[in-house]
């Protein structure tokens, strides 16, 4: 038995390994930079932790989701593998421990956030440590035209420069192949290698549902599909709202998103994952790393904005191998949504250009001045003084941001909330409130609507400014509020700011190279289109549409989906279908855009048309594009 089969046995008691593991373990541990590309719940993690143990040295994990880090650490420490794991939030004191211990060999493990990569106290005691190899999982947030890129990513150039020796092994489970060669190119692999396991789920049916009651059609769902299931929106708001339709209709559900305190969180998934609640109805903030395989449903009722993401989370059903569902619910209202969200995430120049010199107004920076100044932002406040509205602000910041002409720290997911549990008559009537509480409430009730329904997001600082108290006098009272069951209040962890990079510069000489806005643009609306396109295409089995945009070209119909069950796919013979084949591009031969509900072919039934024009679209001899289909320029 051979050194990595032997870990895998002792650790873990499993007799082989499968997929692509093996070939992804024997590339890293011969010393080369590797990328493996593994669907959710292909076992991604054995092919790092088995030959961190088989290779001296400790094995630097970089991960964003701290969540994970810590259930891995548990779960590697419960094998009596040496684990440890440094993040955002730590004392200082735990995570010197932490990386003195990696230097003398108390760990074999290291997790890692990538934002603790760029600080000096790591990167020194990284240069003490012997390191066998680094992991980059979620590889694909180093990419600028990944779906999830994240600037700290970056910062994973510095380890290499610190140790030039250790090889890269990344990891992603959703990857275009542009996206492939530029993880490579980021990471400076030395050449081309790359794994690749596909992607296909032969357990998972992919369905598209389209239907103007989307609740509706939820509840049809969950009284015909038994078992856990995750349910996936947009807005924090609707997360709640969606959760109590359900319990309201007898089914066991709660709600997770962004805003709730960790420890809530926490509490909730929990209670998901051991089967205590039946539903989750989330935000995308809820999913990455979760590792619950018997999830037999996952339900889109607001589409995600690329399939790179919706891949993802649609992949957290099913990953026992057992029959699954991912259902995208969608209406007629869906596509002018997403396309909305193209100019949120990109408003015009001139508003950005607009956003920077209101800004300045905001802070009262002359032109030429304001370099390195940095200050507190509230976007409520800025936009309400110059009617603005918060996505294409916040979007605008960070093109800015991108653009080197500020600092844009975005820490709205951190401000202050407040509930006010008791009823509005009750808390008129207590008598045990102090003059000062009396004051904060007063200023709580005239600046927030809602306080009584849920939580709002408030602002102490404006608290401050009309009662005249001081924050941290604020900050106790609203916390023995809390105490005594009056208010809920969730304090803020982080206040956004924003650092001038630069002195204020006239809004028209403003620079938004290529790659900061007009690329970056063309390929979000190139993934927007591909959503869009995935959702409206009833001709093209849906597995195939998935796989195909991740490029695999030489895939199968499933057999499964709604388009696959609709359209008859195993019906007719090969001679009919390629009649049907001869026939369609005749009717195509004028280079004209045809509706499909066009194309008819004399004695040739409409399934065996529809099983033509899916070939045709497969081959890429055609193209569908809303509901019009043509001849590809290049055949």
């Amino acid at each position: 038995m051979d050194k990595y089969l032997r870990i895998l046995k002792e650790y873990w008691g499993y007799d082989d390994f499968r997929g692509i593991q093996r070939e992804i373990i024997e590339s890293i541990g011969a010393g080369h930079d590797t990328l493996g590309l593994m669907p959710t719940g292909g076992g991604k993690s054995l092919t790092f932790q088995v030959p961190a143990l088989a290779t001296g040295g400790v094995c630097i994990v970089i991960t964003p989701l701290i969540a994970l880090m810590k259930d891995q650490v548990d779960h590697l420490r419960q094998r009596g593998i040496k684990a440890a794991a440094v993040y955002s939030g730590m004392q200082h004191a735990d995570v010197i421990t932490t990386l003195e211990n990696a230097i003398f060999g108390g760990v074999k493990i290291l997790y890692v956030s990538p934002e603790r990569l760029s600080s000096e106290l790591f990167q020194k005691k990284l240069g003490h440590m012997k390191v066998s190899f680094i992991t980059v999982d979620e590889a694909h947030c180093i990419s600028q035209w990944g779906y999830d890129f994240r600037p700290s990513y970056l910062k994973i150039n510095d380890i290499r420069r610190i140790k030039p020796d250790a090889p890269i092994l990344a990891l992603t489970a959703t990857a275009t192949p542009r996206v492939v060669d530029d993880i490579q190119a980021c990471l400076g692999f030395s050449r081309d290698n790359v794994f690749r396991m596909s992607f296909e789920r032969k357990n998972l049916a992919y369905i598209v549902t389209k239907t103007s009651n989307k609740m509706g059609e939820t509840l049809r769902l969950l009284n015909s599909i038994d078992g856990s299931a995750i349910i996936y929106v947009r807005s924090r708001k609707r997360t709640k709202e969606t959760a109590q339709a359900l319990i309201k209709a007898g089914i066991s559900a709660t709600f997770y998103n962004a805003g709730l305190e960790t420890a809530v969180r926490d509490t909730r998934q929990k209670q998901w994952q051991e089967d205590k609640t039946r539903i989750m109805v989330a935000t995308n903030a809820f999913g990455m790393g979760i590792d619950k395989p018997d999830v037999r449903l996952v339900i889109h009722i607001d589409c995600p904005d690329s399939p790179e993401a919706y891949f993802q989370e649609a992949g957290r059903a099913g990953r026992d191998g057992k029959p699954a569902y991912a259902i995208l619910l969608y209406d007629g209202n869906d596509k002018a949504k997403l396309k909305r969200r193209i100019d949120e995430t990109f408003p015009d120049k001139d508003y950005i250009r607009k956003v920077y010199e209101h800004l300045a107004y905001f802070y009262q920076i002359g032109i030429g001045s304001g370099g390195g100044c940095r200050f507190e932002f509230n976007i409520e406040r800025f936009c309400q003084y110059f009617k603005h509205f918060p996505v294409p602000v916040d979007s605008s910041l960070k093109i800015l941001s991108r653009a080197g002409y500020i600092d844009y720290e975005d820490g709205r997911d951190d401000m202050s909330q407040v509930n006010i549990l008791t009823g509005r008559e009750e808390l008129y009537r207590l008598d045990s409130l102090s003059d000062n509480e009396n004051t904060v409430i007063t200023a709580l009730l005239r600046n927030y609507g809602g306080l009584f329904t849920d939580f709002c997001y408030i602002e102490e600082s404006l608290i401050e400014q009309q009662t005249g108290l001081s924050r941290d006098s604020i900050y106790m009272i609203l916390k023995n509020l809390t105490r005594r069951n009056i208010i809920r209040y969730i304090p803020r962890k982080k206040i956004p700011h924003i650092r001038y990079l630069q002195r204020r510069e006239e809004a028209e000489r403003l620079v938004f190279s290529n790659d900061i806005y007009d690329d970056r643009k063309r390929e979000y609306t190139e993934r927007i289109d591909a959503m869009i396109s995935y959702a409206e295409n009833d001709y093209v089995c849906r597995s195939r549409q998935l796989l195909r945009y991740f490029g695999e070209m030489r895939t199968d119909d499933c057999g499964q989906c709604d388009v696959c069950r609709a359209h008859g796919m195993n019906t007719g013979s090969k001679g009919e279908i390629n009649a049907a084949k001869a026939g369609i591009m005749a009717a195509l031969a004028d280079k004209a855009m045809h509706s499909v509900t066009d194309i008819t072919l004399t004695g040739i039934a409409n399934d065996i048309i529809k099983k033509a024009i899916a070939d045709l679209v497969c081959e890429e001899k055609i193209h569908i594009k809303d509901g019009k289909l043509a001849i590809r320029h290049n055949t």
